[in-house]
């Protein structure tokens, strides 16, 4: 019976170290969360002998099982900011310090990272969400916009694209480069300023279409791609876009609802404030990080580098592909 407890409270730690949720595996083996925390606390302090009936030698961990649930409800639940500290993201050195001025525990900071790795959390990239997002609309987006475009595609015999305009500059620098140890890098430039703007759309089959130009964009240039867009498809087309200006301005709602009509052009807007929706904008990302790592001195030198980037990129159907592959975006693989 003592050896089957301690199976099962190993199980229970060997699952949360492989980063599975605290409340996910206490739910799977039935066990209260606050046990958990518990054989946590004893594994910290005497490594997994700590988790045998009998245990009670070694060192008595300073962070308790109670401790350890309010850390970790305090981590998984919000940022820094709720404890009222300046920052938005948690370290080990806030973490520390969180330790110190609520409960007292004063541990240094490859103890905050074991204990950390010990509650199944690990350091990871955030996503970033603009806190003007309804979390309303993106659900009738979703579950209700969104499927009745996709049903008009399919009567029609439509395309979906999603199509964005972004700004690459000459002074833009994505990505890493190798410097001595503690000695950060400086990327010295001309100092120009100049830039080139690019619009493309991408499909959940892999194509991918875009134009490059001088100037901002406007409504009349936005009806020409649309034009384009939808000659170069031979088919009728949705195209899906953000709340820009001239996405909704009176001269393309005119054209959409007259000329439109006629060529079977379908344009849909995303919720407000949700980038993360649209696949297209994976092309940027990849498109400037590509960029980043090229010297260029002319304004012609980089209208030629981003036509080249855009051109392989469009290329590569698996690519374009896997843009709809993101948390985020894999919604948009409803209509293939």
């Amino acid at each position: 019976m003592a050896t089957a407890r301690f199976e099962k409270r190993k199980a229970v730690i060997e699952a949360v170290k492989r980063g599975e949720a605290v409340s996910l595996v206490a739910r799977v083996h039935g066990v209260p969360a606050r046990s958990v925390f518990r054989w946590l606390s004893w594994v910290d302090g005497m490594g997994l002998a700590g988790l045998h009936d009998d245990r009670r030698s070694g060192r008595p961990s300073k962070v308790t099982p109670e401790v350890m649930l309010w850390l970790y409800q305090a981590i998984t639940g919000g940022n820094p900011q709720q404890f009222y500290l300046k920052f938005s993201l948690w370290s080990l050195s806030i973490v520390k310090s969180l330790l110190m001025d609520f409960k007292n525990i004063d541990v240094n900071k490859s103890t905050v990272s074991r204990l950390m790795k010990r509650m199944g959390l690990s350091p990871q990239m955030p996503l970033y969400r603009s806190y003007r997002q309804s979390p309303q609309k993106i659900n009738y987006y979703l579950k209700k916009r969104y499927p009745k475009v996709v049903q008009w595609a399919k009567e029609e015999g439509a395309v979906i694209f999603f199509a964005d305009e972004s700004r690459v500059r000459a002074d833009g620098h994505r990505g890493t480069t190798w410097a001595p140890i503690g000695e950060t890098p400086v990327v010295k430039d001309s100092g120009d300023r100049f830039g080139v703007n690019m619009i493309s759309a991408v499909s959940a089959q892999g194509q991918m279409f875009f134009d490059c130009f001088d100037g901002m964009m406007e409504s009349q240039r936005f009806i020409s791609f649309l034009k384009g867009l939808r000659e170069s498809v031979e088919k009728p087309i949705v195209v899906i876009v953000d709340g820009g200006s001239y996405h909704k301005s009176k001269a393309v709602r005119e054209f959409i609802k007259e000329d439109g009509a006629l060529l079977k052009i379908k344009l849909v807007l995303l919720p407000p404030y949700s980038p993360e929706l649209n696949p297209d904008e994976q092309v940027w990302n990849n498109a400037k990080r590509r960029l980043g790592r090229m010297s260029i001195k002319s304004k012609g030198e980089l209208r030629d580098a981003v036509g080249c980037v855009l051109l392989a990129i469009s290329r590569s159907v698996e690519l374009v592909k896997s843009f709809f592959q993101m948390p985020d975006t894999k919604y948009a693989c409803a209509a293939v």
